[in-house]
């Protein structure tokens, strides 16, 4: 018989009719009237029989049902798309059947005649892709995995269809039948999705799959979960649905039903306890009654849905938190950690357990540093409140060491937090003391956020002792502030062999501790003399320490170095409040100023910080207040401190003081402190002749003696006697001391000394053999008057021949007092013992009056006379000096590390010195290209000569078109073993505005004059990229990207391939920095070197339902945390010298002994 199929017309013929009726019937009979509708309306059936081609013969050829009932057998199922793409299978409605195990269906037998190919039954494959995804998920789950890659196919050829069909699925999931329309996705309201949802649940029109008896809904939460399972590994490797997407929806959705339930189980346990007081007060009337029951009904019915929800809770956590706080994804991980701190702060009495905490403790380890601040964080939140602290115990001992090392973490942000958590734990008491020493060491870290938070912990721990609870309270206000201070004192205590660290701890605790603002506690101390018994005379001098610093605070100044140099900006309150203090520590001092000066006049180590004071002070108020006698006596007594001392710092003091006094002052004060410092000025000088005139007598009368001991032959008593002589050295401490101030006053303000200048310079000539010192202090003070005239002749608008000539002869008569120690040795001198000390003054020296005398500044003009290139031989004599500089070994550095200003005699300040002739041309080009500047590099990185000679060479031909590949490697090779120096994550940091400069200045050179130059890019510019992020790489590419716009290279292809190479250069430059980025540590390094703990985070919380898998992830995410870069610069020890060298240099204000032109 011959196969007949419905008419494809609308109409469905008589034989269908029938059978979708028998179909209905059984249906109405074991669901109802209404799902029946909504499963077989109209329009579906009719396409179903459309596009599934029922054989009718098929459905003649079935036999009447028979009497007996046999068990049916299984067989393959019919299937039938419908028109919308959805999936729909007659054969499953028609084998659907009671609830009951036991039901029977009549048997069938088979067709007379075998059905055609296109009759046949589907395949396994066909009947999955044919499948929609709520009934894949209903009934038979082996489908799942076909199901979930036809979805993933349509959602790659049109997104939005498959993501409405996945959202609809996830509303059936939930029992409610909700759609939306495709086209209006992106416009759909979320808030009305939910408002429907509701309002479905409330018309009882939702049915829970979930705890459903039913046998079809037996496997529904399995195939629920497996299905999302398949979806997630079907789209780990897709471009269009990665699976992060869905992981981070799930994680937030999962997470914010524990919060919304939290929320909720806390109105309904408010409620209990509500209803729970009720029925005690109720009962207290009657013990029995239908209200005490209708209370008791309540109770245990709220007491259910906490139970409930508690339970729901439980599930969601084992079921999503436990996997996703360690997910790939460290925004998911720091969403779980958000969210647990914040369950165990809203819900304690369920959350706030080992079980939980753990997972607080292990996440300190995380690689992210958002992940372990997130952890910091809800950590602080729980040790803030103090109910929480007895459950906390057992987490406090097993986590505490890790989060002390999390104050040296690598990222700021996460240490600060750290430190704040360290103090909640020092509230508690819950850190021996004995465990704080490396903190302590951050006091003296280099970023200041890290300083400041761990001077709040010392001020909150050690000065007001906030947190030991045997502190008394009831002491007055006033002995507070004494007592704080001298507690602060026993802290400086520990730093009083360097003041420099004594400024960076006062600087960190500065802020929180108001007992450093009392000016007039600090004043009584100082003057007390009944004090004696509780300040030493070191506890003293760090007091005087801490009330300049302070002062300097108040108003607004840096008393620690910083980076970058640039001006400070203070808004309006800001200035108000400093213009308030300043007003408050002149009022303070004015009366007291005059006996803090006489007391400690005679003080080295207390001078400087009192005299300093009244730059910080408002003069004009000593006219306001009538107080010009006050006024005068301390500015007399300044000027009287001037002439007691001779070492560097009493004296730079002091002459800043007194110049403020001159300038800073108005009206009579002005006038007063002028006269003074005028006269100031002639006592000096007649100070210095008279130890000139001494000095000479001295050595004349000592070189006669010595000149007729010889001619009597007794030269053995010559020598003996003339080495004494020389150690003892009394008569020139006198012009020593003198040439000191004159030195320190030249430094600021023009003092005139041009009758005295050729004495200096014959004092030098006919006694060579005067100490060092004075050598290098009349060598100095020379300088100085030569560049102050110099100063003066540049910024006259007349300029006369005579001037210009006796200018031309001290320039001069400096050179020839220089040059005699560029000819002579030093060992032939007999200086061998301090010959660092003058060769370093000579080089500077001589190096500075080369910029300031150098030929092109002065090409062209009126003064051209005054330019000077110095002679081949010169500056090669001049360069070997300071490769003998170069050469001095560190312990002789170190051992000289407590000298007078050792910052202007050291490695550094002759090499900065021979660098400015080279920024500044001040020497002939030719040698300067040949042999003194790779001279300079070369020893400034110290690579040795041999890359000097390289870099010489290239500069040297590098206008030669046949620039050879060697020469190109060499100059390559210097390049990048310069830029090894700013290797390292925190040399980035600090210098790059270091190597920005240098990428732009050598691409600028690169573009000047023509093409020929560009191969210096590839030369000498590609290594530095690599020490830049990659947004500096970018904008660096897109600057050269606007340079080359509307250039044609195409012209010149040759010529612009170097240009080509250094931009591909650049792009993998930016590449490869930003996978250096991704693999970043977690470890700081800074304090002293410290052992990577083993924290076993698991063992301690022993959780039976926890997997050994889980046990064996933690601990590899735990090792992980603990491997990182040993090259990360390491910040040095509180007590390392090279870190106490470096703060006093740094800190000192810089003595150029060049003058601003």
């Amino acid at each position: 018989m011959s196969s007949r199929f419905c008419d494809p017309s609308n109409k469905i013929c008589h034989k269908c009719s029938e059978f979708i009726y028998e179909i209905t019937k059984k249906e109405r009979k074991r669901v109802g009237n209404d799902r029946v509708k909504a499963a077989f309306s109209k329009d579906r059936i009719q396409m179903a029989v459309r596009c599934n081609r029922v054989d009718h013969d098929a459905m003649e050829d079935e036999p009447d049902v028979s009497d007996q009932l046999i068990r049916r057998s299984k067989r393959t199922r019919v299937q039938a798309r419908t028109f919308d793409g959805l999936v729909s299978n007659l054969k499953d409605i028609v084998e659907s059947e009671d609830e009951s195990a036991d039901e029977f269906v009549e048997p069938r037998r088979k067709p007379n005649r075998p059905r055609t190919a296109e009759a046949a039954p589907s395949t396994t494959t066909a009947k999955a892709f044919d499948q929609n995804l709520i009934e894949v998920i209903k009934s038979n789950g082996k489908f799942i995995p076909q199901v979930v890659k036809s979805w993933v196919e349509r959602y790659e050829t049109d997104p939005k269809p498959a993501m409405v069909e996945l959202l609809t699925m996830l509303f059936e999931t939930c029992g409610a039948t909700y759609h939306i329309q495709g086209e209006f996705l992106d416009e759909t309201n979320v808030d009305d999705v939910v408002v429907a949802l509701v309002n479905l649940a409330a018309q009882g029109r939702v049915e829970d799959y979930q705890n459903s008896k039913k046998k079809e809904f037996r496997s529904f939460k399995e195939n629920l979960v497996s299905f999302w399972d398949n979806l997630v590994s079907e789209c780990q490797n897709g471009p269009f649905t990665p699976p992060r997407v869905y992981r981070h929806v799930a994680s937030m959705v999962g997470l914010q039903l524990v919060t919304s339930f939290i929320g909720a189980a806390k109105i309904l346990a408010a409620h209990r306890q509500t209803t729970q007081r009720q029925l005690t007060a109720e009962k207290k009337k009657n013990s029995e009654g239908p209200h005490i029951e209708s209370l008791n009904k309540r109770l245990s019915e709220m007491h259910e849905k906490i139970t409930m929800i508690e339970e729901m809770m439980r599930k969601i956590f084992t079921g999503l938190f436990v996997h996703r706080y360690r997910d790939i994804d460290p925004e998911i991980r720091m969403s779980c950690i958000q969210s647990l701190g914040t369950w165990i702060i809203s819900y304690p009495s369920l959350f706030l357990q080992d079980l939980y905490l753990k997972y607080l403790g292990w996440t300190l380890n995380d690689k992210n540093a958002g992940v372990r601040k997130a952890s910091v964080l809800a950590l602080q939140n729980l040790y803030d409140v103090d109910d929480n602290v007895p459950s906390l115990g057992l987490f406090t001992e097993r986590f505490n060491k890790r989060m002390l090392d999390l104050a040296d973490d690598i990222n700021l942000s996460v240490a600060v937090c750290a430190i704040s958590l360290v103090k909640q734990l020092l509230r508690h008491q819950l850190v021996p003391d004995d465990d704080l020493g490396s903190l302590y060491d951050l006091l003296i870290d280099d970023p200041p956020e890290i300083r400041h938070a761990i001077g709040a912990l010392v001020y909150d721990h050690v000065v007001a002792q906030k947190f030991n609870n045997s502190q008394p309270r009831s002491s007055e206000e006033a002995d507070s502030s004494h007592v704080q201070l001298l507690r602060m004192l026993q802290i400086l205590r520990e730093f009083s062999a360097d003041q420099m660290l004594s400024t960076y701890v006062i600087d960190d605790i500065w802020e929180f501790m108001d007992a450093m603002k009392d000016w007039k506690r600090i004043i009584s101390m100082l003057l007390d003399d009944s004090s004696s018994d509780e300040l030493t005379d070191d506890d003293a001098t760090n007091l005087t320490r801490l009330f300049c610093a302070s002062v300097k605070k108040a108003v607004g100044e840096r008393i620690v170095p910083v980076i970058e140099h640039r001006k400070q900006s203070h808004t309006k309150a800001q200035k108000e409040m400093i213009d308030s203090n300043r007003k408050d520590i002149t009022v303070a001092m004015m009366k007291n100023y005059p006996q803090l000066m006489r007391k400690y006049m005679t003080d080295k180590t207390k001078v400087p910080s009192l005299v300093e004071i009244i730059i910080h002070m408002n003069l004009e108020l000593y006219s306001l207040k009538r107080q010009e006698q006050s006024f005068q006596t301390v500015l007399e007594l300044m000027i009287e401190t001037f002439f007691k001392h001779g070492d560097k710092d009493a004296l730079r003091s002091c002459v800043k003081a007194i110049n403020f006094c001159a300038t800073g002052s108005k009206g009579e004060l002005q006038d007063f402190a002028q006269n003074k410092l005028k006269k100031l000025e002639e006592e000096l000088i007649v100070k210095l002749k008279a130890a000139m005139k001494e000095v000479a007598e001295w050595n004349r009368a000592f070189l006669t003696e010595c000149d007729s001991f010889s001619r009597a032959g007794f030269h053995s008593m010559v020598d003996d006697d003339f080495d004494s002589k020389l150690q003892e050295g009394d008569d020139e401490y006198s012009l020593l001391v003198n040439m000191k101030r004159l030195y320190e006053l030249q430094l600021s303000r023009h003092v005139p000394i041009d009758d005295m200048y050729d004495d200096m310079a014959l004092v030098l000539k006919n006694f060579r053999h005067i100490d060092d010192e004075v050598v290098s202090f009349l060598l100095l003070n020379m300088y100085l008057h030569v560049a102050w005239c110099l100063s003066s002749t540049m910024n006259s608008k007349v300029v006369s021949e005579e001037s210009l000539s006796s200018l031309v002869s001290k320039r001069n008569t400096l050179f020839d007092e220089l040059d005699y120690f560029l000819q002579t040795p030093l060992e032939a001198q007999g200086k061998e013992a301090s010959r660092n000390l003058i060769a370093s003054r000579v080089c500077t020296i001589l190096a500075e009056s080369w910029c300031l005398f150098r030929k092109p500044l002065f090409e062209s003009t009126q003064l051209e006379s005054l330019g000077y290139y110095p002679d081949i031989s010169t500056v090669r004599r001049f360069w070997n000096l300071c490769v003998q500089q170069f050469d001095v070994s560190d312990e002789t550095e170190d051992k000289e590390a407590n000298r007078e200003y050792v910052e202007e005699t050291n490695r550094d300040s002759v090499m900065i010195a021979a660098a400015k002739l080279v920024a500044t041309e001040a020497v002939p080009k030719e040698y300067l290209q040949e042999h003194l500047a790779p001279d300079i590099i070369s020893h400034y990185v110290m690579h040795g000569p041999n890359v000097a000679q390289a870099y010489g060479r290239y500069l040297a031909t590098s206008k030669n078109e046949s620039l050879s590949a060697q020469r190109f490697k060499e100059c390559k090779d210097l390049s990048a073993r310069l830029s090894d120096f700013f290797e390292g994550p925190a040399a980035r940091i600090k210098y790059r505005p270091v190597v920005l400069k240098i990428m732009h200045n050598g691409i600028h050179h690169a573009f000047t004059d023509g093409l020929w130059r560009l191969p210096f890019l590839m030369a000498a510019v590609i290594s530095f990229a690599s020490r830049l992020s990659k947004s500096d790489v970018l904008a660096i590419i897109k600057d050269l990207e606007d340079r080359t716009r509307g250039v044609n290279m195409d012209q010149d292809p040759s010529g612009w391939a170097p240009f080509k190479a250094f931009m591909a250069g650049l792009h993998e430059r930016s590449l490869k920095n930003e996978d250096e980025k991704e693999g970043s540590t977690v470890k700081r390094g800074r304090g002293r070197p410290r052992k990577n703990p083993v924290l076993e985070g698991k063992k301690l919380f022993a959780d039976n339902n926890s997997s050994s898998e889980e046990e064996d992830s933690i601990d590899e995410e735990e090792d992980q945390g603990g491997d990182e870069d040993e090259e990360v610069r390491m910040i040095h020890s509180i007590r390392a010298s090279a870190k106490l060298r470096a703060l006093k240099v740094s800190n000192r204000t810089p003595s150029n002994t060049s003058v601003n032109l």
